[in-house]
């Protein structure tokens, strides 16, 4: 057992500051240009990068070598499947497990305690009944704890809280999989993510990795005919307005999260790094990655058809990630400050693509891809399989 899990109230190190003074400072930042505490005098642009505290959540994670992990869902990680995974990690060169804290639906994975604001709209689940215990586990055996975030694609919010979705004919507005978004324009909605995210980084989680950061999928066919809010963007451009408000989520939550000492990381789709931008969706590879510690580029090559020269994309795994790393590392390299390259990788099999357009994914592909990032300077990868049945047998540093 942790010799202690400090309470929110108590766990802010403040450096060099006494607590009150300090968290008074950061609230009153906007309003004043200057303030002096304990003789020292403090500039609104720094207590606004809010490095004056950090939050301590009681747990030890050192950032590995390279991150080399795997997806575990809520029920997983509350679940009998988890000792094997674990074990998965710990008796290879994984390091890494990206858990589900928001899941696809919108739901926690997890009660967050009673008043929590998040729980106000009730879609806390028992999934994970032991948060704490989780950690240690992850803590005992070194394993880098990633929290996934999903955030615009959001059934259980947008039923809740229609207001803040897209509606149609009055109507929370579904798309063929019956899934429902809410609106990547509102700040109330970011706010609300931002608080799950704050959620995971109390408990221990060393990384925020948010999901579906984006608008729903050809949402330019549809945008003139559903009623929504543009909120701050009413009068933009449609098209930039939604590439600025995704942009403008990012870097807003990075800020807020901060005082936590949490890594940023987002996922984007593939294709959005191969185009100046992706503007129906809203996302900018370039944009985005300037505003994260680390990108995540969705490549599965059952995703993609007919790209780099590649008929059947899923029949050439090495071939097809290798010519998207080409294209990733140029684009990285226009930036400043590029952040850390860690794509997610196929580890299931597209038998959907249907005969003769797909391969059996098992040890020679995970493999096959992984070597592809490596011969192209990436080190880092996630694996992605939905049910969280991974290739036996792996080498995963070829």
């Amino acid at each position: 057992m942790k010799k202690m899990k400090m309470a929110a109230a108590t766990a802010l190190l403040f450096t060099g500051l006494a607590a009150a003074p300090a968290m008074a400072a950061a609230e009153e930042a906007q309003d004043f240009t200057t303030r002096t505490y304990n003789t020292i005098e403090i500039s609104s642009e720094v207590l606004a990068s809010s490095q004056l505290f950090k939050y301590d959540s009681g747990f030890t994670f050192d950032y590995p070598d390279a991150v080399r992990g795997i997806f575990v869902t809520g029920h997983s990680a509350g679940g009998a499947r988890f000792d094997s995974l674990i074990d998965l990690v710990s008796t290879t060169d994984l390091n890494a497990m990206v858990i589900d804290v928001k899941e696809d639906f919108g739901y926690l994975t997890f009660l967050p305690e009673e008043g929590s604001t998040v729980d106000e709209y009730g879609i806390g689940q028992p999934y994970i009944k032991d948060p704490q215990a989780m950690m240690e586990r992850l803590e005992e055996e070194e394993i880098y704890p990633i929290a996934r975030v999903v955030v615009f694609k959001d059934s259980a919010l947008a039923k809740r809280k229609p207001e803040w979705s897209f509606l149609d004919g009055g109507a929370v507005w579904e798309n063929r999989r019956k899934e429902s978004f809410v609106n990547p324009y509102l700040k109330e909605v970011w706010d609300y993510n931002v608080e799950i995210a704050v959620e995971a980084a109390k408990l221990g989680f060393k990384e925020i990795q948010f999901d579906y950061v984006r608008f729903p999928e050809g949402f330019e066919n549809r945008a003139d005919k559903l009623q929504y809010s543009k909120g701050e963007y009413d009068g933009e451009d449609d098209v930039q307005s939604r590439v600025s408000a995704v942009t403008d989520f990012v870097a807003y939550a990075r800020e807020q999260l901060k005082p936590y000492d949490v890594e940023v990381s987002v996922d984007i789709f593939g294709y959005s790094a191969t185009l100046p931008e992706a503007p129906g969706i809203g996302q900018n590879f370039s944009k985005i990655s300037e505003n994260v510690d680390v990108i995540s580029s969705m490549i599965y090559p059952s995703h993609w058809t007919s790209y780099f020269g590649i008929a059947k994309p899923d029949l050439e795994p090495y071939k097809l990630v290798a010519e998207y790393s080409k294209v990733e590392n140029a684009k990285l390299a226009e930036l400043e400050n590029p952040p850390v390259s860690r794509p997610w990788l196929q580890d299931f099999t597209a038998s959907y693509l249907g005969s003769g357009n797909y391969l059996r994914y098992g040890k020679a592909e995970v493999e096959a891809q992984i070597k592809a990032l490596n011969d192209n300077g990436i080190d880092e990868f996630l694996l992605w399989n939905a049910g969280n049945t991974y290739s036996p047998g792996v080498d995963y540093t070829p």
